[in-house]
């Protein structure tokens, strides 16, 4: 009888990255007890899992406060790649690798982070989006898409984290409780330059969609690379029911860029939800004069130019002040909405979330995935 409850209470214990009971995931290979005494061996899914003392610990509080046992042998071992076969087709649902946010059920909004150019701060907005997104309660993970440029994991405090693979599949390391995927993950070296042709691109996004073990995600912000290049192409193709914020500074002469990235997005049949601008007018520290350092009225322009174009209403979903504190947290990997969340820029980024986690499409007819 106790071997059945150490079995139910090793069911109540999860796998911190994938998220699913240890039972589901066959990882209990033995469970003996004689006099008091449990003995359990569990299967890491890799040898030298650095999950493993969080494990430890799991386990250890889970069995010993099964009515009985009042000592717990602890030992683990590691899966044959057959076993780690079977552990991938669990979290995928038996199915082979596919890009789950392209599935007809899937319940995930993507949304791409578009730009005409560089420098107008787009991948901090990503950065700070997500973040804010997460400390509403939303489960939400980025791709880095910028595979030449990419500056996520800097922003995000996640230099140097390499994720957990199993064979083909990967986790994706978490900060400020969202998950992070980007090239720069899985270069030699950093300091390594990315040297990909147009086709290789469209095969390194589908592999960052497919091969990451994403769980299930209320969001997906795709940090896209400036322009209306490869890879912007490539997400409407492979998600079509991706979405498009396009972000833009108050120049009128970077505004005029910026309407490329929502035209080329309109082309691909995506709905274009909005458009921010970044670097606005902000208040003096020393006379609180409202300084407009970089013009005025480009976001404004790029929303009705959108509008024009698509027939439709393209918000200004809002604007950011200039801000050094956005720029210092990027620098030192601490979002501004989690380290200086009363700031301007911070309340005005919180507001443009508020906005954006809105469905404006029903799900009535969606398959929800519960069972009554």
């Amino acid at each position: 009888m106790s071997i059945d409850a150490i079995k139910h209470a090793l069911s109540q214990v999860q796998d911190p990255e994938l998220h699913r009971s240890l039972t589901e995931l066959e990882m209990v290979e033995s469970i003996n007890f004689d006099k008091g005494k449990a003995s359990v061996k569990i299967l890491l899914t890799i040898a030298g899992c650095p999950m493993q003392d969080r494990l430890r610990t799991d386990i250890t509080q889970a069995v010993t406060a099964v009515e009985g046992v009042s000592s717990l042998d602890l030992v683990f071992g590691a899966m044959s790649a057959e076993q780690r076969d079977n552990v991938k087709k669990i979290v995928r649902g038996g199915r082979e690798k596919f890009i789950p946010f392209a599935q007809p059920d899937s319940l995930t909004r993507v949304i791409g982070i578009a730009s005409g150019k560089g420098g107008v701060g787009k991948s901090s907005l990503t950065v700070n989006l997500a973040v804010a997104a997460a400390r509403k309660g939303l489960r939400v993970g980025i791709l880095d898409a910028d595979v030449y440029g990419h500056s996520i994991p800097r922003l995000m405090g996640l230099m140097g984290v390499r994720p957990t693979a199993i064979d083909q599949m990967f986790i994706p390391p978490v900060a400020y409780g969202v998950k992070v995927v980007s090239m720069e993950m899985f270069k030699p070296e950093r300091e390594d330059a990315v040297a990909y042709r147009g086709p290789l691109l469209h095969r390194v996004l589908e592999q960052l969609l497919s091969d990451a073990y994403w769980g299930d995600l209320d969001l997906l912000l795709l940090d896209l690379p400036p322009g209306t290049g490869d890879l912007a192409i490539s997400l409407g193709q492979l998600i079509p029911k991706s979405e498009i914020i396009v972000v833009t500074t108050p120049q009128i002469a970077a505004a005029e860029v910026a309407e490329r990235a929502g035209r080329i997005a309109h082309q691909m049949n995506q709905s274009v939800i909005g458009v921010i601008e970044n670097m606005s007018a902000f208040a003096c520290p020393h006379c609180a004069q409202e300084i407009s350092l970089f013009g005025s009225g480009g976001g404004e322009e790029t929303a009705r130019v959108l509008t024009n174009l698509i027939g439709s209403k393209v918000e200004l979903l809002g604007k950011i002040p200039f801000s050094p504190v956005l720029r210092s947290g990027g620098d030192e990997g601490q979002p501004v909405v989690e380290s200086s969340s009363e700031s301007e820029s911070a309340k005005a980024i919180e507001d443009i979330v508020e906005k954006v986690i809105i469905r404006k499409d029903s799900l009535l007819g969606v398959r929800l995935g519960l069972t009554p």
